[in-house]
């Protein structure tokens, strides 16, 4: 009963914005995100492209055919497609070719995440940024603030989609009330006045100082294929987010 009136009230706060945001549909888009671009050679590459990352160092044409451990020259433009749309849509980080003749390529962050503090040398770094990204996502998409059920929901879900085994993050839930708040991305409290307690979680001061809301939709835009604007309301939200912004950073407020 309680979980058919939250779907209630969930279609009536989208249809009163007029907004067709299809969260569960977009949710589970990011979740099969892994499953739909990677093969297992593919996901080994992530855990070194995304130190790369961190690290800020390029990465080469030969450091990537030597992480397959062959010279898969004739497959290398699949590959190398791949792996962008891979870093691109799975993590909100740009793979740009800056020496075409060398074959180097610098890694630029999209979201603006840094991910330092949740990185490793192993591929359950993978899951741990992906359920990041998700929750960030679903906080926004749920106005800000999401329920301890609505995180638990999408654990649950997340547990029972097809996914590789180095793809399963131990302790999830330890992860995202111990690891995640610990550093700073996200916020978890007991909601005001409430009796029993309820908890909720809202972003962290490093996802504040990190992202935004604006980085956050368009990224959840291009996974789903929709132009930002599409989502009308959260549209509206981010942009005039960013505009307060650039007031505070022009008056020096």
């Amino acid at each position: 009963m309680a979980s058919s009136q939250r779907s209630q009230s969930s279609e009536c706060c989208s249809s009163e914005a007029g907004e067709d945001l299809r969260t569960s549909q977009d949710v589970l888009v990011l979740q099969f995100l892994c499953h739909v671009f990677l093969d297992d050679e593919i996901a080994g590459l992530l855990p070194v492209l995304l130190l790369k990352y961190q690290k800020q160092e390029p990465i080469t044409k030969a450091e990537i055919l030597h992480g397959l451990g062959h010279d898969n020259h004739e497959q290398y433009p699949v590959i190398l497609k791949t792996l962008c749309e891979s870093m691109c849509l799975g993590f909100g980080i740009d793979m740009r070719g800056v020496d075409p003749h060398g074959h180097t390529y610098v890694l630029m962050p999209l979201l603006g995440l840094t991910y330092k503090g949740l990185l490793s040398d192993d591929c359950r770094c993978i899951s741990r940024l992906h359920i990041l990204i998700d929750i960030l996502t679903i906080i926004f998409l749920k106005g800000n603030c999401a329920s301890e059920e609505d995180i638990k929901e999408f654990l649950r879900a997340r547990e029972v989609l097809p996914q590789k085994d180095h793809f399963v993050i131990e302790e999830p839930w330890k992860f995202v009330t111990e690891d995640l708040v610990q550093e700073g991305y996200l916020e978890y409290r007991q909601v005001p006045n409430s009796d029993p307690a309820c908890y909720e979680f809202l972003w962290g001061p490093r996802a504040h100082a990190e992202t935004s809301k604006m980085k956050v939709l368009e990224h959840l835009a291009k996974v789903n294929r929709r132009d930002p604007r599409s989502y009308t309301h959260l549209y509206a939200e981010a942009l005039r987010e960013e505009e307060e912004a650039a007031h505070a950073s022009e008056t020096g407020q």
